[in-house]
């Protein structure tokens, strides 16, 4: 390779692009002065070549060069001011990542060359650091666009029909006993024929990936001997997680798509674009900052030396400007496309929304997502909140956008916990969040409701721990939410008190209960199913451990019946099309059946009034409902998180019909194999303490008619 092999190139596409003769190399940088490509042997050793990028356009860097294939190592060195008071953070000494890059090799070796700057004291960072970073970098590859999907079909299940499964590729897959050991912990484990079937006959539409873009270990994790186990903070945007790698690459993942794909499994990806993993003023260079710090990411206005920061972690990307949404853009298109993902949950989305400081649902970032023509075809989720002034926004997000529901994880948490004053928001959650979603068109399936997710609480230490236990981060206890709503049941932690273990499985049959007979779109942890737990910590991002993966083999369940329980629980909710509206419940009366779409009941057999409503200590409610399309077919909701059995009488609104019993949380599997108990209208049932029951209205039977008599006496 001589002079002869290097073209001026073309400024589009971004990144390194293969075309059989070479590669077309571009960066965009506004603010460099010149512009290095560093070309690597197969090890990453060995600078091989230094090429100057010969030509600016629209201030893209780029050069075509020939003879260059597929697995070519590289990376850039940008020249530019170094003057941090401007925002200018330009080290040529320090290698960096193709942001575009599609793939990458080795990995990242914390070390003192990596910072822009000498470390020292607090303004250490205005100092200048020669030294070369490049044996401690990883390097871009350029990859070989070419790849065959054949007959991949996307199920695109529409909302009203989702059933989210928020996992962890890793967690989820390392103690599995079906997957070989080979591929635990890898993509290709998620195509393996015993998780699938698991997930599908726990009734799955949508496999929710924790971060699966490539990010780093954080040097404070590094140097106490923990992992990024949660992946919250990206090096790129373009590049699959190497530490996921099976014996089959990449290729390990698109198998692993295309087999739940087969299955009926969506595959949705947790990003994270609102910050990356350079950290604040004070992090290293390894890529945006070395390229193009004042365009890349937010800063104060007053002081250009310091990131602005509504995410928590340092930095935040700044989405108003055109190249940096332009990257984000093409990189979900690019996961769309080159991995057929079928849609995104977006991490601290409120921050994305930033235009340019104050949260706007008009933003650049929203408005382009939704006229995009392949964006506007996924599932877009949004975790609406960010720690930024005023960035708490749910329901604040457009049409066409769900979002994470925490006022529904809270209100079913506290309610079934024994909270005083929980009867309202406990309503407002089984029916869809209405008034937080209801507006601008936007319906049920905006909601994704949840009382368990990756950040805090598995379902069973939500039952068994008051406080967060989270000694093994090595933060002395003080990171996590503190603000739980969890009980204990009345012993911390493990226990063979029968009465506490019994009590602390009903719970979590009432919370998955309500999760799932609620207006909207339902989402399971990971392991909730099979009784994972944590051990009491609530925030186990550094626990790339036994602490966080799925335990498939429990040594002592406490609860063999459970799994059961939450596959009669989804197959029963699939079966009722009154739990997957596609509008909200409003309370009116229906012109052919006379009867309003929902009645909210009170024990003593008529509708809640104003002032029952108001009384705190009421803790039991019914909630009498309409089939979606079928007015004539009922079906009644009886809850009681009340310590006591609570009879509940019901007026004669239907005779010759009862309502009978099919499903029960006080039933271990939530069905029961002798006759289901009957409700006659008029007549009462003792609803038992802290307990869910879900009956149906059919024509009553003499037999029935008798069994509700002998429930009522």
């Amino acid at each position: 390779m001589d002079a002869r092999d290097v073209e001026e190139g073309a400024a589009s596409p971004l990144g390194a692009t293969f075309d059989a003769l070479g590669v077309n190399f571009a960066l965009f940088s506004d603010h460099a002065k010149a512009v290095d490509l560093c070309l690597f042997d197969a090890t990453g050793r060995r600078e091989l070549r230094r090429i100057r990028l010969p030509r600016r356009t629209d201030d893209v860097w780029h050069v075509y060069v020939r003879g260059l294939r597929p697995g070519q190592l590289y990376g850039y060195r940008v020249h530019g001011p170094y003057e941090p008071t401007q925002g200018h953070r330009f080290n040529p000494n320090k290698l960096l990542l193709d942001p575009y890059g599609r793939d990458m090799a080795g990995h990242l070796r914390w070390h003192d060359a990596l910072f822009g700057y000498r470390p020292g004291n607090m303004r250490a960072d205005l100092s200048f650091d020669r030294r070369d970073s490049a044996s401690m970098m990883p390097k871009s590859v350029v990859s070989d666009p070419a790849h065959t999907w054949g007959r991949d079909h996307r199920p695109r299940h529409a909302w009203p029909q989702t059933l989210i499964y928020e996992a962890h590729v890793k967690g989820l897959t390392m103690r599995h006993p079906a997957i070989p050991q080979s591929l635990r912990g890898t993509y290709s484990a998620l195509a393996e024929p015993a998780l699938i079937e698991h997930l599908v006959c726990l009734g799955v539409t949508a496999l929710e990936l924790m971060p699966i873009q490539s990010f780093v270990d954080d040097r404070f994790l590094h140097e106490r001997n923990l992992r990024n186990y949660w992946g919250y903070s990206t090096l790129n945007f373009f590049t699959p997680e190497a530490r996921y790698l099976g014996p089959d690459g990449v290729y390990g993942l698109r198998a692993a798509i295309r087999a739940l794909h087969e299955a009926g499994i969506e595959v949705i990806l947790d990003v994270v674009y609102n910050h990356t993993a350079e950290g604040n003023h004070l992090g290293p260079t390894l890529c945006y900052r070395g390229i193009d710090n004042a365009s890349y990411y937010k800063l104060p206005a007053q002081n250009k030396r310091f990131a602005w920061d509504s995410t928590g972690t340092g930095n935040t990307l700044d989405l108003n400007h055109p190249r940096v949404m332009q990257m984000v853009l093409d990189s979900l298109r690019y996961w769309v496309e080159a991995f057929h993902i079928d849609g995104f949950r977006f991490d601290l989305a409120s921050s994305l929304a930033r235009d340019p400081i104050d949260v706007d649902e008009r933003a650049g970032f929203l408005r382009a997502v939704r006229q995009d023509p392949v964006l506007s075809q996924v599932k877009l989720i949004a975790e609406p909140w960010d720690i930024g002034d005023a960035g708490y926004r749910l329901g604040g997000f457009p049409a066409g956008w769900s979002e994470w529901n925490d006022r529904f994880r809270d209100s079913v948490r506290a309610f079934w916990r024994g909270d005083p004053g929980q009867l309202p928001g406990l309503a407002r959650a089984l029916s869809g969040s209405r008034e937080i979603f209801g507006h601008h068109g936007r319906s049920p399936g905006a909601s994704i409701h949840y009382v368990c997710s990756h950040d805090g609480f598995t379902l069973t230490d939500l039952v068994s721990y008051n406080d967060r236990h989270n000694e093994a981060n090595g933060e002395d206890n003080k990171d996590g939410h503190p603000h739980n709503l969890s009980w204990n049941c009345g012993v911390e932690g493990p226990t063979h008190n029968p009465e506490i273990v019994k009590i602390r499985l009903r719970q979590r049959r009432n919370m998955l209960a309500t999760t799932l007979f609620s207006i909207g779109v339902p989402m399971l942890l990971m392991g909730d199913e099979v009784s994972r737990t944590q051990g009491g910590n609530n925030n186990a991002y550094a626990q790339d451990n036994e602490t966080s993966w799925v335990n498939w083999q429990p040594e002592h369940a406490e609860d063999p019946a459970f799994l059961d329980f939450v596959c009669n629980l989804v197959a029963l909710r699939k079966s009722i099309g009154v739990f997957s509206r596609r509008d909200f419940l409003s309370g009116t009366i229906s012109l052919s059946s006379g009867l309003k779409d929902v009645y909210w009941l009170a024990p003593e057999g008529r509708e809640m009034t104003r002032q029952d409503w108001e009384q705190d200590m009421r803790r039991t409610i019914g909630m009498q409902l309409g089939n979606d399309g079928k007015e004539a077919e009922r079906f009644l909701l009886l809850i009681n998180a009340a310590p006591e059995t609570i009879d509940f009488k019901l007026a004669p609104d239907f005779p010759g019909h009862a309502w009978s019993q099919i499903f029960a949380t006080c039933a271990p599997a939530g069905l029961r194999d002798e006759p289901p108990p009957s409700l006659k209208p008029g007549g009462t049932f003792p609803i038992k303490p802290r307990s869910l029951c879900l009956f149906r209205l059919r024509p009553a039977t003499d037999g029935q008619m008798m069994r509700a008599e002998a429930a009522r006496e």
